[in-house]
């Protein structure tokens, strides 16, 4: 067989074989050949300074030589096993000791696994079947979590639309969807609805932020109808502090899944609650009617606890976030600055640590409002970006620890070269 060397063989092969000619996850149009720290190549030898981490798990960039050294220290030990582990033991250890709500955890393979099984375990704790998700929300691909994720048709609210074909409508029928950001329109719903298992949100909600008190209002309306709430730290898990957004807002739920940067780049995730909630996992302790079954072939794998826990070590060492965060400022003011200065309306939307650009002058506080004027305008502008070496996605920017001086730099000038390409 003729190696193939070229970016263009590669999508014209990845097109024969896979659906649409991708992963499903990102632009099929790049192939990445590889990455060390800040950088990714893709197959033409093309450079880029890497915003997208993988999706949020690169925290620490990638290759980091930590990370590498606990990986290769594990695998002639046994790449995996089906079995408890040593280092899946360590890992659930220290993530108990830094998220609240975590007396127990129980791992699986994705972020999307461990909200399906959050949205289960409320379930089978409450005995109740309906659960109430925000739009715009994302909490994985279940049949539950592709309810009103991104709508194209505006419906009247607490009605959830499938966002993929294949979901039965008694999936629809057991979920209520609200608006984020409006506790009022929650406590509309739960007190109409009395057989509410559990209210599943993301602190913060893709990049759109909560308002403040608006945490702690779902924590109290929670308690006030004795509905289980769920944070899907999935993203915001060990990037907003090292507790997540529990240590960062103060606002500690019953139930929690966490991913990405537990698995330090490997894949794991894991949910965690109280002993008595966790017990459901435990047929010994509840009984079989009450049993929550899980398994999974590779939940707990020791080469992913070994990143996660080496990851894990880092963020705990001394300026760790606060050098996160000043690199995420800058990333904003730098792009913020530029537009100001092109009079081009726009919003900042986000936290230091995960955030992107709207192009409209209204504030986005949830999915209707969160979104840019003139789409077109946004594509020109990550496309321009994509060209002069910035890699990330068309909603998302993720600051890692590895980004340098120079990064930043090389990232003003493509920034300087976007605003132009909209301003003209």
């Amino acid at each position: 067989m003729q190696k193939l060397t070229s970016q263009a063989d590669w999508i014209a092969r990845a097109r024969t074989v896979l659906p649409a000619g991708g992963f499903g996850n990102f632009d099929p149009g790049i192939v990445i050949a590889r990455g060390e720290g800040s950088r990714v190549w893709d197959e033409d030898g093309n450079e880029y300074v890497d915003y997208l981490i993988g999706s949020g798990p690169m925290l620490l960039g990638h290759g980091h030589p930590e990370i590498i050294g606990a990986v290769l220290e594990q695998l002639p030990k046994g790449m995996t096993f089906f079995a408890n582990n040593a280092k899946g033991i360590e890992l659930a250890e220290a993530i108990v000791e830094a998220v609240p709500c975590c007396e127990q955890v129980r791992f699986v393979a994705s972020g999307g696994e461990a909200d399906m099984y959050a949205i289960r375990l409320a379930r089978a704790y409450t005995g109740r079947d309906k659960v109430l998700k925000f739009e715009g929300g994302y909490h994985g691909m279940s049949a539950e979590a592709q309810m009103s994720l991104a709508p194209e048709v505006r419906i009247n609210f607490p009605q959830a639309i499938p966002d993929s074909a294949g979901i039965p409508q008694g999936v629809a029928d057991q979920m209520l969807i609200a608006p984020f950001n409006d506790l009022t329109a929650v406590e509309a719903l739960l007190d109409e609805n009395k057989d509410v298992a559990a209210i599943i949100v993301e602190p913060l909600q893709r990049i759109i932020p909560a308002l403040p008190g608006y945490l702690q209002g779902l924590r109290d309306l929670c308690d006030k109808y004795s509905v289980l709430l769920i944070f899907d730290e999935i993203v915001t898990g060990f990037r907003l502090a090292y507790g997540g957004a529990q240590e960062r807002y103060g606002v500690t739920p019953d139930i929690c899944t966490l991913g990405k940067i537990i698995g330090g780049g490997f894949p794991l995730a894991a949910i965690g609650a109280n002993t008595e909630i966790m017990q459901h996992f435990d047929k010994s302790t509840v009984g079989a009617n009450k049993w929550l079954m899980q398994l999974g072939t590779l939940s707990g794998n020791p080469i992913a606890a070994a990143a996660g826990l080496k990851t894990m070590d880092i963020l705990r060492r001394e300026g760790s976030y606060e050098r996160l965060r000043a690199i995420g400022k800058k990333l904003q003011d730098m792009q913020s600055e530029e537009l100001s200065k092109a009079d081009i309306p726009h919003q900042i939307c986000g936290d230091e640590t995960l955030f992107d650009i709207f192009f409209t002058a209204s504030v986005c506080r949830d999915y209707r409002t969160a979104k840019h004027d003139d789409p077109k305008r946004n594509e020109a502008y990550n496309a321009t970006l994509r060209h002069h070496g910035i890699f990330k996605s068309a909603g998302k920017l993720y600051p890692s620890l590895a980004i340098s001086e120079m990064d930043l730099e090389l990232t003003k000038n493509a920034v300087q070269a976007a605003v132009r390409s909209i301003h003209a």
